[in-house]
């Protein structure tokens, strides 16, 4: 059997695949590298593995995550998963490429992630074959979660909000405006803090001020990243996240503006990520107990 695992710094959605093609979900914490070592992992998954299952039937481990940028911290998951999956091979792969075989399987095309932060590539049907760095939350990241959530909090912070806005923030937080900038000039996990207000932000897309902060937050995803790529407009648009799949409406029409169709919007790759290592199974491509 197989298992892939789409990780995120706070939770990793995990699904075996066994020779007949069957499924079973399971959850643990984010294994982040960046905040967490090997020691952790191992004791963390250890204890949310299902109880059927027999670790040395696990064949292959495939990881999309967060936080691999490179070998080192790459290791860091290859060793912990090792130790508990001691006849499998491990592959750990970045997560946007789980999004580009979420969204395109083995199609060449676009994909994005629009969640927390956001990340775009072109996908050839196998790998990444061309990448723009989206420059992180503080200096870009357009049309992310952190991005929508500081031009709401700007906005907050100048007075600028309508009257029924503020009244409804009011009831719904406790936080002052010099709590929300110590949160994010003195406090760690800024651009969670920022995205966490998308939630609020959605409850209120009919209003007009709301509404044009978030095509305006997608406009610029647009214009200042998505059109750096060559012929951008030739692709269809496809996003994986949860901020392009709840806004998707808004989303949609910004493409159409900026002159792309609209592919799939998907809320998490998982699906995605399982129907494309089936295909490989089915196609003898992956070799499983």
């Amino acid at each position: 059997m197989i298992l892939i695992a789409d990780g995120g710094s706070t939770k990793t959605h995990w699904s075996l695949i066994s020779k007949d093609l069957n499924t079973k979900d399971f959850y643990s914490e984010g294994y982040n590298p960046y905040f967490v070592d090997e020691e952790y992992i191992v004791s963390s998954l250890q204890d949310v593995l299902p109880e059927d299952l027999v670790t040395e039937n696990v064949e292959k481990i495939y990881f999309y995550g967060a936080g691999v940028h490179n070998k080192e911290k790459a290791a860091v998951l290859e060793r912990a998963f090792g130790r508990i999956f001691t006849k499998a091979s491990t592959f750990i792969e970045h997560d946007l490429l789980a999004a580009c075989r979420a969204l395109l399987n083995q199609d060449a095309g676009f994909a994005a992630i629009l969640g927390t932060g956001t990340n775009t590539a072109i996908y050839d049907g196998n790998k990444i074959s061309y990448h723009i760095d989206s420059a992180a939350y503080i200096l870009g990241d357009e049309g992310s979660g952190c991005y929508i959530g500081k031009k709401f909090l700007t906005d907050l912070v100048r007075g600028t909000l309508p009257d029924t806005i503020k009244e409804s923030f009011n009831g719904a937080y406790t936080y002052t405006i010099d709590e929300i900038l110590d949160r994010i000039y003195t406090k760690p996990l800024v651009s969670r803090f920022c995205a966490s207000f998308c939630e609020f932000i959605a409850k209120h897309i009919d209003n007009e001020h709301i509404y044009k902060l978030v095509e305006s937050s997608f406009n610029d995803f647009f214009s200042n990243l998505v059109s750096l790529y060559p012929d951008y407009q030739k692709y269809e648009f496809n996003s994986v996240g949860s901020v392009g799949f709840y806004f998707k409406d808004i989303l949609a029409s910004v493409a159409d503006r900026h002159g792309m169709k609209t592919g799939k919007i998907l809320k998490s790759p998982i699906e995605g990520l399982i129907i494309y290592h089936k295909q490989l199974l089915l196609t003898n491509t992956e070799v499983v107990s």
